[in-house]
């Protein structure tokens, strides 16, 4: 796999500076976009798990705070988001054809800090989204000495009501070949730019709100809206799927906002009650996006994670 400089947009809330980005292709030709930063650290490497919708810049302050405790951070934008190749003929929607792609776009990391001799050990820090991919990576042997998550998706959360016709719908639509179309009652445009700041979902810090918002304002190329019927199918059957595992053996430790929205919160305390090593951090007033919470916040959770990794590396 071959390495091409990619833009790295750092003029909305940039990382530390020598933050870069690359072209990768994964195996299936998909081109998938890797950034990295702080490679001259000492501790290891954050392989960071962004969520759906989610881009790497997204994470430069992540990988500030990181950076700040000793360790690399390197990200990608997932097949499907960011700037990553786009896999339908309307970029609003997001979607994936198989869940296991992802796993894909996973290697193709992998072979990008290994390419670029991201210090290690590795360690994994994975979002919504991002979690059950990371999840599902684990699983899979990557090599990573410790696992974080933040508001993981290992269940998606659905009103009751309409749990039945998502059964159906998520079955009958990609079988009339409907399956690329926006699933019901999401739209195209991004959450954050149609949500106002008061009573969101993601962060009760405005200073973060207004970065989501500058960012996909700035470059619309970031901009991603709902789920295809068959991205959320396909969640579905993963999430139902890792739900049976068993916990994987490796230090874990995930941080979830008592005021959390958009994941199914009952599968996250059924996992991490079943975790051996693992610890439930239960973030008080926190929203979806912990890590871009409130200032005090971050500094604590940043401060956990550290201790996290460099415990398990020990």
């Amino acid at each position: 796999m071959t390495m091409t400089d990619a833009p790295l947009f750092t003029d909305v809330s940039p990382g530390p500076e020598d933050g870069a980005a690359w072209w990768m292709h994964a195996s299936d030709g998909v081109r998938l976009r890797i950034a990295a930063w702080a490679r001259d650290a000492t501790k290891g490497t954050v392989l960071l798990f962004p969520g759906r919708t989610e881009y790497v810049e997204k994470y430069g302050p992540a990988a500030t705070d990181l950076a700040a405790r000793g360790f690399a951070t390197v990200s990608i934008d997932w097949r499907g988001q960011g700037l990553a190749d786009r896999l339908l003929d309307d970029p609003r929607i997001g979607h994936v054809g198989d869940f296991q792609d992802y796993q894909k776009d996973v290697a193709t990391l992998l072979k990008a800090a290994r390419t670029l001799d991201m210090p290690k050990p590795y360690f994994l820090l994975a979002h919504s989204m991002g979690g059950a991919i990371g999840l599902r990576s684990v699983y899979e042997d990557l090599p990573v000495q410790a696992a974080a998550f933040s508001a993981p998706m290992w269940g998606i959360k659905i009103s009751k009501p309409l749990q039945p016709a998502a059964w159906v719908l998520t079955r009958v639509m990609p079988a009339i070949g409907q399956g690329g179309r926006l699933a019901p009652t999401t739209v195209p445009e991004p959450y954050v730019l149609k949500a106002p700041f008061e009573d969101n979902m993601l962060t009760t810090d405005p200073d973060m709100h207004s970065m989501m918002r500058d960012q996909v304002s700035a470059h619309p190329d970031l901009c991603l809206g709902g789920p295809s019927y068959i991205w959320l199918g396909e969640a579905i059957e993963e999430c139902n799927d890792l739900a049976v595992q068993p916990s994987p053996k490796i230090p874990c430790k995930t941080f979830l906002g008592d005021n959390e929205r958009i994941v199914h919160t009952g599968r996250i305390h059924d996992r991490m009650q079943r975790w051996n090593d693992g610890d439930l951090k239960m973030i008080p007033g926190a929203e979806h996006e912990v890590l871009m919470e409130q200032t005090a916040t971050r500094n604590a959770i940043f401060d956990d994670l550290a201790q996290h990794f460099e415990q398990a590396a020990a």
